[in-house]
């Protein structure tokens, strides 16, 4: 048998994007799916709004801790989030890919279906992209997502008064992570957490809709995150601990690490959930809980009144 046999390398570029590609369905909104220089893609609105995000082998994730197809998944999903954090639906994500020469296909194959069936979960199409050889496995997704007639909710509307309120679960993710680096692979429910989240992308649909007036997806933790609307907003936000789930299965881990759960909920990233604020009369959309409130100019973000002892979540070179 060759050394290039089963490999990239043996399969060559074009066969392989063939295999990653041939026979997927495309929604609607995909005139002109991969196989040209460029796809088309419709936009009803007008306006297209795209969100780029990179995951590196070893820094994203491990191979050792997660499945080609979980990371696949995960890749898709962390960009889609960024759409629907701007009130828009997802349509459809481009994909770049590099690895070395020695990887096997099957890895590539099935990293890619991951991918397929999270586009095919959030109802968008893979129409296109890119595969190139490097020294260590990078995936690059750009991802669109159409208006349909709203204003993109931005991080800079928060005001003073307006409540603060997330969409899906918060610290999971994190809880995940602290058990994989002790070696573990149980429970099963908070380690697949970490391993590709499970985002609603309607969420961010029924904030707009709901008079959102910021929105961001909480991917580096919810302390830091909500401290990007507070900057760019120009006010404060102050979180209420006693308003946060902290689930059992989390206190449960906590202990058993001899970790505090309250801060992977506070500052764990890689949830991908929402959080946004809402003007203090409205009704939260289906889903959304409030959990603080938007305070003075220029006060920061802070914990039941105080300010946080520990980090607030993650940050790239630090």
């Amino acid at each position: 048998m060759s050394p290039k046999d089963g490999t990239v390398a043996g399969t060559g570029e074009f066969r392989l994007i063939e295999a990653v590609t041939a026979g997927r369905k495309q929604p609607e909104s995909t005139l002109l799916g991969p196989g040209d220089d460029a796809a088309v893609v419709a936009t009803p609105d007008g306006r297209t709004v795209v969100s780029t995000d990179v995951l590196v082998q070893g820094v994203h994730f491990r191979l050792d801790w997660s499945s080609a197809e979980q990371v696949g998944r995960k890749a898709v999903a962390v960009n889609l989030t960024d759409i629907a954090a701007m009130g828009a639906r997802p349509t459809s994500v481009l994909m770049g890919f590099a690895c070395p020469p020695d990887t096997e296909t099957a890895l590539v194959t099935e990293l890619t279906q991951g991918m397929w069936a999270e586009a095919d979960r959030a109802g968008v199409g893979i129409v296109g992209g890119d595969m190139v050889r490097a020294d260590q496995i990078v995936i690059s997704v750009t991802a669109l997502g159409d208006l349909g007639g709203r204003e993109p909710v931005k991080r800079s509307g928060a005001r003073p008064g307006d409540v603060v309120a997330i969409c899906g679960r918060l610290g999971w993710a994190a809880a995940g992570l602290a058990v994989l680096g002790r070696g573990f692979r149980s429970p099963v429910s908070v380690v697949n957490a970490q391993r590709c989240p499970e985002p609603d992308y309607e969420a961010g649909i029924r904030a707009a809709d709901g008079g959102a007036t910021s929105m961001i997806d909480v991917s580096d933790g919810l302390l830091s995150d909500l401290g990007h609307i507070a900057a760019a907003s120009g006010v404060g936000i102050d979180v209420r601990t006693a308003d946060l789930d902290v689930s059992s299965r989390l206190t449960e881990v906590g202990t058993a690490l001899g970790a505090d759960p309250l801060k992977w909920v506070l500052t764990g990233g890689e949830d991908h959930a929402f959080a946004a604020t809402f003007p203090s009369f409205a009704d939260l959309p289906e889903g959304w809980t409030e959990i603080g409130v938007v305070t003075m100019p220029d006060s920061g973000v802070t914990v039941d009144g105080k300010r946080y002892g520990h980090s607030n979540g993650w940050e790239h070179w630090r």
